[in-house]
């Protein structure tokens, strides 16, 4: 690949542009470089301004200086801009949101246009809280409703059968309002992993229902068909469900739907019913929206002398805010959008997201801990200044361009009249964050330092540039240091560290959900959609804090919450399929199992997984009806006793994969076990061997086949282990609702 660059970015920031962003020819080799990406980008997006009356001269100035703001890294836009500019693609909007009418010609039309976007390069909302119930008599043909849960697979099986573009991968939002009579099934969707895996789920919850449960009340369920009452809930016990679901595995999460319709810039036009795939985004039906964020790392400036102060650097910041809004407004008129009615409805409300990301970041080098009331306060003050300047530009641009064609003054004060409906958004920043070389969105750091594994056997540790600056000028710097952090994943407990720095390199779970809740509040002031974030909670958390979390968002004005429990995925048991056995006739029916015999010829994979001992190779092979058949090791060129005891692991578990015993419940019993030498590896914690061995089982059962009970075969649905990247091996983060690996970039919603 063409390499060459005069600007900052990272070894991981050329890996990732090579693999998903940089122009491929038809034998799949990169022909452009990272400057020549760039160039494209800003060219494209800089010819808008020939619309409204530029000459020649003054777009080749505009593309110089939207070419500086990118690989400056102080702005990006969103993906699709990135990768679809200036090609025949040509589609660069990343959010979008279709309706579902209670009719099989519009659930049929959705799907249609769900599949054109996805294989354009963009992420779908839905909400199904239109459709009737299950049950429900269908008028036109006296047959019985199957409900909105049958109709979203329809929906997921279509994500599945595409990729976008060859480098984003489907995604879905699905809403149900939690006044809609199937609203138990929709929580209850995905306790196992075996459908909707391209689905992020959200319950759509009203001020009623808030009130209702403030007052320990019923609430009604209304059929969307008749407007009728079907049945009354208790809205706690509803609550309490949705609670137990989230904090089993992250699902469903919740969006706050009437105060979203509060801050509807449109209302004339609609209500809201959805948003994009991470909740970030807000839309009408048929609208589109393209984000872009800002690199608060870029923006803190140092006066220099014996005792130099870092500080906010708020005139920079403010020339940023104006390019970038007329950036992504010009968007908006090169976009070669995928269904004629979004083009429409889009340009009829020209809705714009700038966010930011490097929120750690600057933090960090301002000295001041992210779980703190000066972070919060600054996040609120931060936020304020890009909104506002913001909508000085969109004010400037509706007076050489006019406002956007549903503009209603009578939602805005006299004076105010806005080229763009909406301005601010927080986005998660996935990949664009490895561009960038900052951390996400306005998440905590993901570590201090992890491993990335190069080549095997090879391990990289990759450090927080800002921690090891600190580290060297003062003192305590050194590579066992770094691997250390590495293994524990925080700070707290290395006593060589000064406490002030340990303050400010906090992780993200060395920070309370309620701290995670206000940092979210203090930026949802000031945005004018919504804020994509995780609360992280520990394993050890309960349903309660949960609970907690949750009413606390809705008492600070948040918009929707994601949450994830620290190995809640990894330890999801999936369904086997099959009805539950009578215990009292199963025990009067004992029959010894006779192991089934090898047949001559099998195949299999071999995996290597890295332990405290040395290097695991774990083969697995499976017989012609995809039943897991045996298992072997090989421990490197070791022998001696872990190099046996892992041979007779391996033994015991071929013969119970031959006497039909579920994978899963072999994994359960090897999980844990520990030895004296635990090792970090692919992003995740090896304990022993029969740990190693027991991960090799999870990754093969769910990255390559979901056996639904030891016999048959289903093949997966885009299952990966949350924690190791399913496409490298890579540490892998969540951002609201998704999982990033920080080595590849590869997305997925979970």
């Amino acid at each position: 690949m063409p390499v060459s660059v005069n600007f900052d970015l990272s070894p991981n920031a050329l890996k990732v542009l090579e693999k998903r962003y940089l122009k491929k020819n038809e034998e799949g080799k990169t022909v452009e470089a990272p400057q020549d990406m760039f160039r494209r980008v800003a060219g494209t997006i800089a010819s808008a301004d020939l619309k409204y009356g530029k000459a020649e001269g003054e777009i080749k100035l505009l593309e110089e200086t939207f070419y500086e703001l990118m690989t400056s890294l102080r702005f990006l836009p969103n993906s699709p801009t990135l990768m679809n500019a200036g090609r025949r693609l040509g589609q660069l909007s990343a959010c979008f949101v279709l309706p579902v009418e209670d009719s099989m010609e519009s659930i049929f039309e959705a799907v249609k246009h769900a599949a054109i976007i996805h294989k354009s390069g963009g992420g779908t909302g839905f909400s199904f809280s239109k459709l009737r119930p299950k049950g429900d008599i269908v008028g036109s043909t006296k047959g019985i409703s199957s409900g909105p849960i049958s109709f979203m697979t329809v929906f997921d099986s279509a994500t599945e059968a595409i990729k976008q573009g060859g480098t984003r991968r489907g995604a879905n939002m699905g809403m149900l309002r939690v006044d809609h009579p199937d609203i138990l099934e929709f929580i209850t969707a995905k306790q196992t992993n075996t459908r909707l895996n391209n689905f992020n789920l959200s319950v759509a919850i009203t001020d009623a229902f808030m009130k209702a449960l403030d007052k320990d009340e019923e609430y009604d369920l209304i059929n969307p068909h008749s407007g009728k009452s079907t049945r009354r809930l208790k809205a706690k016990e509803v609550f309490n469900l949705i609670v137990d679901n989230s904090w089993k595995n992250g699902e469903p999460g919740i969006v706050f739907i009437d105060r979203m319709n509060h801050d509807n810039a449109t209302p004339s036009l609609g209500q809201i019913e959805s948003t994009n795939p991470c909740g970030e985004q807000p839309l009408l039906p048929y609208e589109s929206c393209n984000l872009g964020s800002i690199n608060l790392s870029r923006f803190v400036s140092y006066k220099h002398g014996s005792d130099p102060e870092a500080s906010v650097a708020w005139e920079s910041l403010r020339e940023t805010v104006l390019l970038s809004v007329h950036f992504l407004d010009n968007v908006i008129d090169v976009n070669r959008y995928p269904v004629e009615r979004i083009e429409n409805t889009t340009k009829a409300n020209r809705k714009i997201g700038l966010g930011v990301m490097g929120w750690a970041d600057m933090l960090i080098q301002l000295g001041i801990p992210y779980n703190s009331v000066d972070a919060s306060m600054l996040g609120t003050e931060l936020m304020k200044f890009i909104q506002s300047e913001g909508r000085k530009q969109s004010e400037i641009l509706a007076g050489e361009r006019g406002t956007f064609p549903t503009f209603d003054q009578s939602i805005y004060n006299d004076r105010m009249r806005l080229r763009n409906a909406t301005i601010t958004t927080i986005a998660p920043t996935g990949t664009l964050s490895i561009i960038a070389g900052c951390s996400s969105g306005i998440e905590p750091l993901f570590a201090v330092s992890y491993v990335r594994n190069v080549l095997e056997g090879t391990k990289l540790y990759e450090v927080n540039p800002h921690f090891e600056k600190i580290a060297k000028e003062r003192g305590f710097w050194s590579r066992e240091l770094i691997e250390r952090i590495a293994e524990a994943g925080n700070l707290q407990d290395f006593n060589e560290i000064p406490e002030d720095v340990k303050r400010i390199f906090t992780t993200a779970h060395d920070i309370s959900p309620l701290d995670h809740i206000r940092m979210q509040a203090a930026f949802q002031k000031h945005v004018d959609n919504a804020v994509s974030k995780t609360v992280n909670f520990s394993h050890n958390a309960e349903p309660k804090d949960v609970r907690d979390a949750y009413v606390l968002a809705y008492g600070l004005g948040c918009k929707g919450v994601t949450v994830y429990r620290d190995g809640s995925r990894e330890e999801q048991v999936l369904s086997t399929g099959q009805t539950k056995t009578d215990h009292k006739a199963q025990a009067a029916h004992i029959e010894k199992i006779m192991p089934r015999k090898r047949p001559q010829v099998i195949s299999g994979t071999t995996r290597l997984m890295v332990t405290g001992c040395g290097n695991l190779y774990i083969t697995i092979n499976e017989d012609e009806d995809a039943n897991l058949f045996e298992l072997f090791t090989q421990m490197g060129k070791a022998g001696g006793c872990a190099a046996s005891q892992a041979e007779a692991i391996g033994r015991l578990v071929s013969l119970a994969f031959r006497s039909n015993i579920e994978p899963d419940e072999i994994t359960k019993q090897l999980k844990g076990i520990s030895c004296h030498s635990p090792i970090y590896a692919n992003g995740g914690k090896i304990s022993s061997c029969s740990d190693a061995i027991s991960k090799a089982i999870e990754q093969y059962n769910h990255i390559n086949k979901t056996n639904n009970g030891n016999g048959s075969k289903t093949q997966v649905k885009s299952l990966f282990i949350v924690g190791a990247c399913p496409e490298c091996g890579g540490a892998v983060e969540h951002q609201g609702g998704c999982a990033v690996c920080k080595d590849c970039g590869f997305t997925k919603c979970i």
